[in-house]
């Protein structure tokens, strides 16, 4: 990360000195950070950046699905649960165990990335998906939740890797490139939530075919993928590690006090939003919404979070303290839940709307903050793993927990009242990781 990247006025003692780098194209990136190419490498990197249309094709047909086999769960929850004969509690899991191994598959995405190179693990990430996709609409609550698994593991190891791949091949777009690939991915959740529906309907009346219909565009995006892999498979196994600058540390962020802050607040965004994602079409059918208009306002609650995603990080990296934003982002998501439990019906549209930007612009700031609270490259990379692993095992907890309450209290009220308490937690240890400090 560049000097300029860090925030003024740290309160850190002096700056810490950047990896010196063996190689002068070497570029340190989240899946493969301390590895620096070879010559070899080099090369191969030189010619994936001469085919840019094949490779920007690749990584928005790969972001198209990063959160499409989630999102096209949720307006199906109850046939699911119908066809299985499931409580509350247990279709929570449909949609807890995928988030799940969000956090235990980031766990392994850098150091599958490291061994086996960006390209290659993403191709077997979209290969996985597609497996895991089909695998939950077989006739077996097994496989159900097997497939949730492997679902989950697939998309963890995109989230990792897309990030860190799009930093080293578009070091001069980087901000551009990952504009685009977080649109494509929330243009896949929007579609998916949108179209699950009618594709039940469309064929056959099954909510089997319109889970499997997303195994579809996974396969798709990996054939788009396999040429990446084709031209850079001389890269993997040339890589060399970087040496540090002398006198250097590297950071612990695990003893952190500012990086578990940070953490916290990536974790707790996540819940209230996957909380969401699992049962917002349920919460307005329950109200008497039919599930086509659910599925509808749910794809738009999608669409909103584009506009908070793209305005508060570009707002955050212009404020020395975010904590303006962390209060406007807190105050949007817990009015909108509130909006939920006092008239869900009759204020749907409104609700999904305020709820959108404020999740888009939660985990815009999430991420943003993860870069601007580290001093260094090193730092960032370690600060994202340990956030990303963390965050997704706490948000695991909380499709599961509304789900149980759900079933105890027969009311949406209490799960509701639950999640605002998380907004008052993530608004409080966000004002602490807000602040103009670094790790």
């Amino acid at each position: 990360m560049s000097a300029e990247t860090r925030t003024a006025g740290s309160a850190a003692p002096s700056p810490v000195p950047p990896p010196v780098l063996v190689d002068a194209e070497a570029v340190l990136v989240d899946a493969e950070v301390g590895v620096a190419a070879s010559a070899a490498g080099a090369a191969a990197r030189r010619a994936l950046l001469a085919h840019p249309a094949l490779l920007l094709a690749g990584i928005v047909l790969a972001s198209l699905n990063m959160r499409a086999a989630l999102a096209s769960v949720a307006p199906l929850v109850g046939e699911i649960s119908g066809a299985f004969g499931l409580s509350s509690t247990a279709s929570s899991l449909v949609t807890s165990v995928p988030v799940l191994f969000l956090g235990v598959g980031a766990l392994v995405a850098p150091w599958l990335g490291r061994r086996f190179g960006a390209e290659r693990v993403l191709l077997a990430a979209l290969l996985l998906l597609a497996v895991g996709i089909l695998a939950r609409v077989l006739p077996s609550v097994y496989a159900l939740y097997g497939g949730g698994i492997l679902v989950g593991t697939a998309i963890a190891l995109l989230n990792v890797l897309m990030p860190g791949l799009i930093k080293r091949d578009f070091p001069d777009r980087a901000a551009a490139m990952t504009s685009v690939y977080t649109g494509a991915m929330i243009a896949g959740a929007t579609v998916a939530a949108a179209a699950a529906v009618p594709l039940e309907k469309a064929l056959g009346g099954g909510w089997e075919g319109s889970l499997a219909f997303w195994s579809l565009l996974a396969v798709v995006a990996a054939v788009a993928w396999l040429p990446q892999v084709l031209i850079a498979r001389g890269r993997t196994g040339h890589e060399v590690r970087a040496v540090p600058a002398a006198g250097t540390r590297p950071v612990s962020v695990w003893r952190s006090a500012l990086a578990w802050q940070v953490t916290l607040f990536m974790g707790l965004q996540s819940l209230w939003s996957y909380v969401l994602i699992a049962w917002m079409p349920t919460i307005f059918t329950d109200h008497g919404m039919s599930r086509s208009t659910a599925g509808v306002v749910f794809a738009f609650n999608n669409l909103i979070q584009v506009a908070g995603a793209f305005v508060v990080p570009l707002l955050a990296g212009r404020m020395r303290s975010q904590r303006p934003l962390i209060v406007l982002v807190t105050t949007l998501v817990a009015a909108g839940y509130a909006g939920l439990m006092v008239a869900p019906v009759e204020g749907a549209w409104l609700w999904s709307a305020v709820l959108g930007v404020g999740q888009g612009g939660a985990v815009g700031l999430a991420l943003t903050l993860i870069v601007l609270r580290s001093g260094d490259a090193v730092t960032a990379a370690r600060l994202s793993g340990m956030a990303q692993t963390v965050g997704y095992l706490l948000a695991a907890a909380g499709p599961l927990a509304a789900g149980a309450l759900h079933q105890a209290t027969g009311s949406w009220t209490l799960p509701i009242c639950v999640v605002l308490g998380v907004c008052a937690a993530a608004l409080t240890v966000g004002l602490f990781a807000a602040r103009d400090r670094t790790v």
